[in-house]
């Protein structure tokens, strides 16, 4: 018999906007494996610990796999129809504002490109906004107001070839990890390479930096600011620079002249030396990429931090030229596309402006639309603030989960819930927005998905299908057009390919452009089917009639987008007020972890993923939890002027004293109250809209609890009557924390609820009164399917133990009984709390390697494999042998 040759796919991966090529290899018997493409030029075959787990995620649990209208099943012409004819309806009786979608960085270009045609050229509104505006909207205004157009100068090279490299807002170890282990190897070839880190945490980015400046909360206009200042004062300006292609310079120098070093401390929180000591490096340094991301964006004043940075770096010339420039690294996978294909509320396709007349006439004619939006639409915030006062009666969202990721989430929550009409187009059957929806349309999800994206370094890539759509799956393209078809505007819709939407985009591109527009992908306009199966990655602009070239720049001789082609340098003097108080004394910051991703539905999916940070958490410093009477692994009431939730303590000195943080990622389906969005009031930037996630006013108290518990159990629990409950994947089912805010009166009921019911299940249990302990343990057969420890104290089974017996025999009455008392029996192992996900090495082990003689990471990994696949643990390691060294020491 001929042996079936696995088929291998080069596609891109999913999550953030680094961009990263990856094979996909289907085996003969279905099952897929993933690995980095070593051809790709973002990561050259590096993958991070989300990306090399994908393999993982792509099951069908839990999939949204037919649509369905008013929680009953529905073909889909009948749910097409109804989308149709309710928008239409709407916008007969109540204009085309009263309508609105609220798309996401998820999808992919000929997604966005459908769906914004649609909206702005045929529907008539721009009441169309993305999740992208939660990541990157302070950049594309920043950007926009300096350069004349939404162009990110530079590329991941330059990362490489800089001399100094100043990391503001942004934690890339964790958040964009390939080009976090790209900049670790280029200091590593090259020491004398310098790493500035500007944050208010120390975050595991940090162990690769010469500085780390732990700003205070939105100090960053100040810092820039004095920078810039410090930079005429040292003479290191690029006079002609500034004369041939920038106004505004002197005006830009006024502000900055507002605060002295005094008064730059006093806003930073920063000691004079240390801001000395950078401006000098700054100055003296003259390759120098600065790279920001969501501690610049997520603020009130982000524009103007943006345009902070810009200028220092337009004052010096150090822009467009290798190892030189301002350097925005987004969230979203393909957040830059939806830049490209007028995804915000106030854009245009192609990069065109929504406030120029000509830019409307030449979009309209080229789409033969009936009308073109006239002005900007509604931003997020703005637009759930519109659903909730009844101004929007029909609201499409797409790809996101907006009452988990949005401010002021149950605000969102409430709006939605009594919105007149709601359709989500989702993978997942549940999330806390889908439960909402009237009308439910199931998407193609990534594996399944055909189109492209584009990366933070402006190079488009392919996402290719490799996996059959389960159900009646479709792709997003196809939902949107049908339902623009149904709506009377099937002329303008003809697309059956994904490959015809993209020459469209590509056609639009280079519609009477000349060059006045940065964004042109015009060579592909004329692309067919077999040549858009074959795109390689490539970077844009790609102009018809012009050589092909790598690693692009902008803006080195100037040409800028703007009407006389010169940057504006724009002065900036704002700052965060203080939001803390007496009632409220903390900053919260928010952000993400290493292993999770957005709300978790995917990465919910991979035990591996699941491992490194299981529950929610809020990081304290060890000073301020002293104060607060909280110990390490405490629940704690984190609370401000909108809600509360309750999170475990993370102590640590990584935390700024006076801030606390909380990941985004936990929503209801995987804690009972770990919403931390829910906290953040809806105050925005003026400029870009973008919302202030990273500095909200709070206080904290230790959550007391009558008792508490953990359980591992086969099958993930369907109700959980606990004050306190954290859920997690692990291996061979489901881990769970418990808390009891009173005493519980019947504990077998409890366990009834909690461990799986299968009939002639054998279950064994303990009870020690006077230490208040409860312990249940439910085989069938040989196999455990699920264990519930309870104690008037935080329990202390070894949790990765506990875990590993879901996947192991218990054929004799010892194991059994080992399994209920909690602990390994002789010989047995406790890894400890999972370190390296990808290898799912626990910090025991680590500890144990040290102890043997592994000093070094790389001697970590040669013993235990830790760290040597995506790196992104590699500081934790660091860590731990720095910990057990000055634990010898003492």
């Amino acid at each position: 018999m001929e042996e079936t040759v696995p088929t291998i796919t080069k596609t891109t991966c999913p999550y953030c906007g680094v961009g990263c090529g990856i094979l996909a290899t289907v085996g003969a018997d279905g099952t897929l494996a993933v690995r980095g493409d070593p051809d790709h030029p973002a990561n050259f075959g590096r993958l991070c610990s989300k990306g090399s787990a994908l393999a993982e995620t792509v099951d069908l649990e839990g999939r949204l796999l037919f649509p369905e209208i008013d929680g009953r099943r529905a073909g889909w012409d009948e749910a097409l129809d109804r989308v149709a004819e309710t928008f239409s309806r709407t916008i007969a009786e109540h204009g085309p504002d009263s309508v609105a979608f609220y798309v996401s960085g998820q999808l992919l270009n000929e997604d966005y490109y459908v769906v914004n045609k649609l909206m702005k050229g045929f529907i008539g509104t721009a009441n169309i906004d993305t999740n992208s505006r939660l990541c990157m909207a302070s950049s594309v205004a920043g950007h926009r107001r300096a350069f004349g157009s939404d162009t990110v100068p530079g590329s991941y090279r330059d990362l490489e070839l800089a001399d100094l490299v100043v990391l503001v807002g942004s934690n890339l170890a964790w958040c964009h990890p390939v080009l976090y282990q790209r900049l670790a190897a280029a200091k590593a070839e090259r020491p004398e390479m310098k790493v500035i880190v500007v944050d208010p945490r120390r975050t595991m980015t940090a162990d690769i930096a010469d500085q780390h400046l732990a700003i205070a909360p939105d100090g960053d206009v100040a810092l820039f600011n004095g920078l810039l200042a410090h930079l005429a004062e040292a003479g290191e300006l690029d006079e002609n620079y500034i004369a041939e292609h920038t106004t505004g310079f002197a005006e830009a120098l006024a502000a900055a002249w507002r605060l002295d070093m005094d008064g730059i401390a006093a806003e930073t929180g920063l000691d004079r030396a240390s801001i000395a000591e950078f401006y000098r490096l700054f100055a003296a340094t003259e390759k120098v990429v600065t790279v920001y991301s969501q501690g610049v964006n997520q603020s009130s004043v982000g524009t103007d931090k943006v345009s902070a940075i810009i200028n220092c770096h337009l004052a010096t010339g150090r822009i467009g030229r290798p190892g030189m420039g301002p350097f925005s690294v987004t969230g979203q996978p393909n957040a830059m596309g939806g830049r490209e294909v007028g995804g915000l509320a106030n854009m245009l396709a192609a990069h065109m402006d929504i406030d120029n007349a000509a830019d409307r006439e030449r979009m309209q004619r080229f789409w033969r639309a009936p009308v073109i939006t006239s002005a900007p639409g509604l931003k997020a915030v703005d637009m759930f603030r519109a659903v909730a006062d009844g101004r929007i009666k029909a609201l499409w969202i797409m790809a996101t989960n907006p009452v988990d990721s949005m401010p002021d989430g149950d605000m969102v929550e409430t709006a939605i819930r009594a919105c007149p009409f709601v359709v989500v187009s989702d993978v997942v059957g549940e999330t806390d927005t889908v439960r909402h929806a009237h009308v439910k349309l199931p998407a193609a999800a990534w594996g399944e998905k055909d189109g492209t994206v584009t990366n933070s370094e402006r190079r488009m890539s392919r996402q290719r299908p490799f996996l059959p759509r389960p159900g009646e799956a479709k792709p997003d393209w196809w939902i949107v057009t049908e339902v623009a078809r149904r709506m009377g505007f099937a002329e303008a819709f003809p697309y059956a390919s994904p490959a015809e939407i993209f020459a469209e985009h590509a056609a639009l591109s280079a519609f009477e452009n000349h060059g006045t527009r940065d964004f042109d992908i015009g060579a592909h306009a004329g692309i067919d089917a077999a040549g858009f199966d074959a795109l390689a990655p490539f970077q844009w602009p790609a102009r018809a009639g012009e050589t092909p070239a790598d690693d692009i720049r902008f803006f080195a001789e100037g040409g800028f987008f703007t009407p006389d082609r010169k940057a504006r340098l724009v002065p900036v003097t704002t700052t965060a007020p203080a939001r803390t108080s007496e009632g409220f004394p903390l900053v919260l910051n928010t952000g993400r972890v290493r292993d999770q991703w957005h709300t978790m539905t995917r990465t919910g999916k991979s035990q591996r993923l699941s491992q490194h940070l299981a529950e929610p958490f809020v990081e304290i410093h060890p000073t301020d939890a002293a104060t607060y009477g909280i110990a390490d692994a405490d629940l704690v009431r984190v609370t401000s002027a909108r809600g509360a939730i309750v999170v475990r303590a993370l102590l640590t000195s990584r935390q700024r004293e006076g801030s606390i943080f909380v990941p985004m990622h936990w929503t209801d389906q995987f804690a009972a109250d770990g919403r931390v969005d829910r906290l953040v009031p809806p105050i925005i930037d003026s400029t870009s809209g973008q919302p202030a996630l990273k500095h909200v006013a709070v206080r904290i108290a230790r959550f007391t609890a009558a008792a508490y518990g953990f359980a591992v159990l086969t099958g993930k629990p369907k109700r959980i009557a606990a004050d306190y409950w954290a859920i997690a994947r692990c291996e061979g089912g489901w881990r769970v924390e418990l808390a009891f805010a009173n005493a519980v009166a019947d504990w077998p009921a409890v366990a009834d609820a909690i461990l799986p019911g299968v009939p002639d299940a054998d279950t064994l249990s303990f009870q020690d009164a006077v230490a208040a302990r409860r312990r249940f343990a439910r085989f069938v057969g040989e196999r455990l399917i699920g264990a519930l420890y309870l104690a008037a104290e935080p329990v202390a089974v070894p949790r990765d133990w506990a875990v590993e017996q879901l996947s192991q025999a218990h054929a004799d009455q010892r194991a059994r009984l080992a399994v209920l008392a909690g602990r390994p029996g002789k010989g047995g192992e406790d890894k400890g709390a999972i370190v390296c996900s990808c290898f799912g090495v626990g910090v025991r082990q680590i500890a144990g390697a040290v102890v043997a003689g592994c000093h070094t990471v790389e001697a970590v990994g040669d013993a235990l494999l830790a760290g040597t696949n995506c790196g992104s643990c590699r500081a934790e390691i660091r860590s731990i042998i720095h910990a057990h060294r000055l634990q010898a020491a003492e």
